[in-house]
């Protein structure tokens, strides 16, 4: 039985995801794709458009075999924090192959940017230290310092470094992977997919099938047109998403503007600084700038944004003092391994096997809450106390647009698929 990963959002699930499960069975050999996936908050500092039932049965659907989640503590962190916790979760299933989409589609580059950056070798610091001192931003600094640095290295005829590979997101997530796993000196085969299509970050929809998902959100935002989306979205993602939409999703960040404001000016004495992302300048930001607070876009676009603060970092950090998420926190987690737990978000009954093998992993497999405080050690409880509150806090929206309850997260049915 061999097993390969995808760490993902699906927000929603689209033709390009579809390409790389499909070429992560086809270059792996494996038998059983494994999805790790973000619950319902996301690396981009945004709740996600659906739930995480939705979004796993569209991966079930399109063909996982199984779908585990995130913890909301990774799946809303930078880069780094997002691949320590989803790797850590793969390699503690004994999973055995990670599949990640990237720009370049060149693994060999991809890893010895991993190795540079993992090792930090003294002429990359030095190269590091030098470009900061020239005025550089951090990214730019870094990215020039491993050109500079690989530069030096002796030519091994299979891949070229460059400065490109840290400009864009997929290749930054796939390094930050490969970086994981070779921090946990982990044994998994990594293969790449050349991301097809539409950029990342290209809002448009395309003339082929291959739109992103920052496209297809804008879109469902501004209103859907099911013709027009049916030619980005596989059948089961499409099928899904209509159901969805007519129970209270889509889920935006400005549905949470009230509850923020609320948090944001219950602390504004103590400041932010102890939660994940807050610098004291942006703490100090915030709590002078807090009385022009009319909707979360406009309070990090238009006041709290400057060029030194991305618009996803500040989103990050919101969301990190909204649902709690501190430093001290991430500083504890890592020092157990990272992610504490893997806890099943749905399956396929025709895969039930796969879930006896997972299951002898080092992790503890998590399918029902019901069970987490005889399988947790205080630290993993502690972890999943902040997603249950997440997942309340998230689905009191669509609660609220709807009339109906609140879904209570410990009597949340797993996703089961013929």
């Amino acid at each position: 039985m061999k097993t390969v990963g995808i760490i993902a959002e699906y927000n929603p699930f689209h033709n390009g995801h579809l390409f790389q499960m499909q070429q992560a069975k086809t270059l792996s050999g494996a038998d059983y794709v494994i999805v790790v996936l973000s619950g319902n908050f996301t690396q981009r500092g945004i709740p996600a458009i659906l739930d995480k039932s939705a979004r796993c049965e569209m991966a079930l659907l399109c063909g996982a075999d199984a779908v585990f989640e995130l913890p909301v503590c990774f799946s809303t962190g930078s880069a780094e924090y997002f691949a320590r916790g989803a790797v850590a979760i793969l390699d503690g299933l004994h999973v055995d192959a990670l599949c990640f989409g990237s720009e370049c589609g060149d693994i060999h580059a991809l890893t010895r940017a991993a190795l540079v950056l993992a090792e930090e070798p003294d002429g990359f610091r030095e190269l590091l230290r030098e470009n900061l001192r020239r005025g550089m931003s951090y990214p730019a600094a870094r990215s020039q310092a491993l050109t500079q640095y690989s530069a030096s290295m002796p030519d091994d005829g299979e891949c070229a470094v460059t400065a490109d590979l840290l400009r864009t997101p997929n290749n930054i997530l796939g390094i930050e992977y490969l970086k994981a796993l070779y921090k946990r000196q982990s044994t998994m085969e990594t293969y790449t997919v050349p991301r097809k299509g539409a950029g990342y970050a290209d809002a448009a929809l395309p003339k082929d099938a291959f739109a992103s998902a920052m496209a297809l959100r804008r879109q469902l935002f501004e209103g859907a047109d099911f013709e027009l989306l049916s030619s980005f979205l596989p059948d089961g993602s499409l099928q899904v998403l209509k159901r969805e939409l007519t129970a209270g999703f889509p889920v935006s960040m400005e549905d949470f503007s009230s509850m923020l404001f609320y948090r944001l000016l219950s602390l504004q004495k103590e400041g932010f600084t102890s939660y994940m992302d807050v610098s004291k300048a942006l703490s100090d930001k915030i709590c002078r700038e807090l009385y022009r607070f009319q909707s979360v876009a406009g309070f990090s676009e238009e006041v709290l944004k400057s060029k030194d603060l991305t618009g996803s970092r500040i989103s990050r950090s919101l969301l990190h003092i909204l649902l709690s998420i501190t430093k001290t926190d991430m500083d504890a987690y890592a020092a157990k391994g990272d992610a504490l737990y893997a806890r099943l978000l749905g399956f396929c009954q025709s895969s039930k096997a796969l879930l006896g093998h997972l299951s002898k992993g080092s992790l503890p497999l998590l399918s029902k809450l019901a069970d987490a405080a005889n399988l947790l050690s205080p630290l993993g409880m502690q972890m999943l106390s902040q997603d249950v509150f997440a997942s309340h806090l998230y689905d009191s929206i669509p609660a609220q647009k709807t009339g109906r309850p609140i879904q209570n997260e410990y009597s949340r049915q797993i996703v089961i698929l013929p």
